[in-house]
C-alpha cells in the first residue's frame, strides 16, 4: 500500500489541525476520519483545555465521526494522524474497527503502533487496520520538534529573569 494523492491532501488537513492545536498550547497533533473521500471527523489535541486525558486528536476524530456516522465502529474509514498514535488512540482505533490507519511521523517514545510496543502486527487484537506510515513525515516531525523546541526555550527564559 503505498502513498497516494489523497492521503498527502488528507494529511495536510490533519497538519492545519495540529497547528491548532500548538497554537493553543497542545501538543500540535491532528487527525482526521475520511470515509469515501468525505471528512466525517477531526480532532486535534486538548487535553489541557478540556481537562481531559484522553482528549488526544484521533480520540477527538473518532468521537466526531462516530455522531455523525451514528456508530461507533467505522469499518470503511481511513484515520489520518500527524505523529504515530499512542497506546490508549490505537486501543480506540482497533475499537471503533478503523480500516486503515495512516500517520506522518513516527513517535519513538510513545508511540504503539510501530514503534514502543509494537501493536499493529502483534496478534493480540482481533481487528488490524492496515498500517501506511510516512505520510509527510518531514512536516509532521518538524511541527512537533519546534513546538517542544519553543517549549524548552520559553522555559528557559523564565528561569533567567
Amino acid at each position: 500500500m503505498g502513498i497516494n494523492p489523497e492521503d498527502i491532501a488528507f494529511m495536510r488537513e490533519a497538519l492545519r489541525l495540529a497547528q491548532q492545536a500548538g497554537d493553543a498550547g497542545e501538543v500540535p497533533v491532528g487527525a482526521l476520519i475520511v470515509q469515501n473521500g468525505q471528512v466525517m471527523g477531526r480532532g486535534y489535541n486538548q487535553p489541557i483545555k478540556t481537562h481531559d486525558p484522553s482528549a488526544h486528536a484521533e480520540i477527538c476524530a473518532l468521537r466526531a465521526a462516530g455522531l455523525v456516522i451514528g456508530n461507533y465502529r467505522l469499518p470503511d474509514a481511513t484515520l489520518y494522524v500527524t505523529i504515530e498514535p499512542c497506546t490508549m488512540c490505537y486501543g480506540a482505533i482497533v475499537h471503533a474497527r478503523i480500516k486503515r490507519l495512516v500517520f506522518g511521523a513516527f513517535e519513538p517514545k510513545y508511540g504503539a503502533v510501530l514503534s514502543g510496543q509494537k501493536l499493529a502486527g502483534s496478534g493480540h487484537f482481533n481487528h488490524q487496520p492496515e498500517v501506511l506510515n510516512g505520510v509527510l513525515e518531514l512536516e509532521c516531525s518538524q511541527l512537533i520538534k519546534q513546538f517542544f523546541a519553543n517549549k524548552r526555550r520559553q522555559a528557559a527564559q523564565s528561569q533567567q529573569q
